[in-house]
């Protein structure tokens, strides 16, 4: 999952990234609101977390202007203020939800994770693909019923993989949907990270079930070819 964050306070914008990474969502973060507009049109987000009072341009302006477009990413409004009035100009603009500062993550944590839901609704959250199966929800992955042991960045991998089966999937693609804007894509970062996952995937079925395309990118292999 990824989340784009646009918080012009430093400090509240490094609490909240620092948080949502450890539970293992990518997060990018824009520091006003001409950046994360800009980010918003460049990058396909799974929620959209703005402060209200941003420099260059509000977040009531960016949701609105991003509603008028058409684009239905979540969106959760951060405030100081907790004045009715200002509840409703934020749900007016397009705010799926709204949470007032000081918050604690564990409440904000709530907010994303339901947000996050209500996006996908109608996705399935058990993923499966010949022996393998991937649980969204528990962030849990399995090959023969047996479990694996993935990081972060590799359950995410797995997931994008299963979510495309028998497809050539870019490295571009995968820097975009696993990775946060900051990873030179000319780095071999998505490489390693394939090679882990297709190591440990290999170790578990008994033959590789990722395949390189040479020059574009990897795929998920059918279970008959992998097997083969």
């Amino acid at each position: 999952m990824k989340i784009l964050v646009v918080e012009d306070d430093r400090k509240v914008a490094g609490f909240i990234e620092q948080g949502l990474r450890e539970e293992g969502y990518v997060v990018d973060v824009a520091p006003d609101g001409d950046q994360g507009t800009m980010l918003a049109h460049v990058y396909d987000y799974d929620l959209l977390v703005l402060d209200v009072m941003l420099p260059k341009k509000t977040g009531l302006q960016m949701a609105g202007e991003l509603r008028r477009e058409g684009r239905a990413t979540p969106i959760l409004m951060l405030t100081a203020r907790d004045t009715t009035e200002d509840v409703v100009r934020g749900l007016d603009a397009g705010a799926d939800d709204y949470l007032t500062k000081p918050f604690k993550f564990d409440e904000l944590l709530a907010r994303v994770r339901a947000l996050v839901r209500r996006g996908g609704a109608g996705r399935t959250e058990l993923l499966r693909y010949g022996r393998v199966e991937l649980d969204r929800l528990k962030h849990k992955a399995r090959v023969d019923g047996k479990s694996l042991d993935l990081t972060p960045k590799e359950f995410h991998l797995l997931q994008h993989f299963l979510l495309h089966p028998e497809e050539v999937v870019r490295r571009t693609e995968l820097l975009e949907k696993v990775w946060d804007m900051h990873f030179d894509p000319e780095s071999n970062v998505v490489d390693v990270h394939v090679g882990n996952l297709r190591r440990k995937l290999k170790q578990a079925a008994g033959h590789e079930l990722i395949e390189t395309v040479r020059g574009v990118g990897f795929r998920l292999q059918t279970p008959d070819r992998a097997e083969a």
